[in-house]
């Protein structure tokens, strides 16, 4: 599994604005998309929220290949 530590500047990045910001996604849509399939585990978690407010040492995982840990 590829893993990418992504740092951010702020108290919490969304969902959707992680994979985008983390180049996962190419758009926005792209991000939904692959979110409401159920294809994205926040925390072990599937997760089908686009919203959802990752913080520092949150883990998504896209496909069960991809993972992004946020710093």
């Amino acid at each position: 599994m590829d893993s990418h530590e992504i740092k951010i500047h702020t108290e919490f990045i969304k969902l959707q604005d992680l994979l985008k910001f983390a180049g996962a996604v190419e758009t926005g849509g792209d991000a939904k998309l692959i979110i409401q399939e159920g294809r994205v585990a926040v925390n072990g978690e599937p997760c089908t929220m686009r919203g959802k407010k990752l913080r520092p040492g949150d883990r998504a995982v896209i496909d069960n290949e991809t993972e992004l840990v946020v710093t």
